[in-house]
């Protein structure tokens, strides 16, 4: 995923360094640890570039690139210029001049992107029992299902409260609903794909219109009113929360 940012002529390297920060930022808010990113420099740099660097994770493997940040100087406008014989120049209205921009360009590796989540994500945890527990911990914006819906039982009118969480929440959010073995192998499951929480509904749902959170990192549960669970998952799950670490 590529993205050419265009700039002013002389401008190039304080909008290379920019560019370098704010994606750095990004990386490091999805919470993977600060330590296990760094930055590679370009010494020998392409015929176009006058600044390039790598943003390197530490995988399993050992660092390797996840992210170019370059500064392409104004070869891309210049070149399509060149061969098209159209002019390919901006009006700055602001020191009015024309000119060719220069190009800041960010690229991303998808599937690099992919194994660098993944691969940090990946945990096998021993429990106080002696189990041993599968989890993929993604950010919870980025994690593909965001809530497991549980009932406790299959009776006793419990899946129809369930199904119909589903339905309040699929329209937002990425649903599970699995009512198969006991709840113990149904949070491991959901568990062993990502998803961040699990909403269980049992006997006292119907008493009082509460259902239990559990949290997939932690482990903790606690006890919330329906009315107010699609607000809940909504603020946990939301990109928001990455966005406004990079400010």
């Amino acid at each position: 995923m590529e993205m050419q940012f265009f700039v002013r002529p002389g401008e190039e390297m304080m909008w290379w360094n920019k560019w370098k920060e704010t994606r750095m930022s990004w990386h490091r808010a999805l919470g993977f640890g600060d330590e296990n990113y760094r930055f590679h420099d370009h010494d020998k740099l392409a015929h176009y570039a006058n600044a390039a660097t790598d943003v390197e994770y530490n995988f399993p493997f050992g660092f390797k690139e996840v992210e170019g940040i370059h500064s392409r100087t104004d070869y891309d406008l210049g070149r399509h210029q060149q061969y098209s014989g159209k002019k390919i120049q901006y009006f700055d209205p602001e020191t009015g001049e024309s000119y060719v921009p220069y190009v800041v360009e960010t690229s991303i590796g998808v599937d690099r992107m992919t194994l660098q989540v993944l691969s940090a994500a990946y945990k096998e945890e021993q429990l106080e029992n002696g189990e041993t527990r599968t989890v993929l911990s993604f950010p919870a914006p980025l994690a593909p299902v965001k809530v497991a819906v549980l009932p406790l039982v299959k009776k006793d009118g419990l899946q129809e409260i369930a199904m119909d969480l589903v339905h309040k929440l699929k329209f937002s959010h990425n649903v599970q609903y699995d009512e198969k073995d006991s709840i113990g192998k149904r949070y491991r499951r959901q568990d062993a794909i990502g998803t961040p929480f699990c909403v269980t509904v049992d006997h006292q749902t119907k008493e009082d219109g509460t259902v239990t959170i559990r949290e997939r990192d932690t482990m903790k549960q606690w006890r919330v009113s329906i009315s107010e669970l699609e607000a809940i998952v909504a603020e946990k799950v939301s990109m928001r929360q990455l966005f406004e670490k990079l400010v």
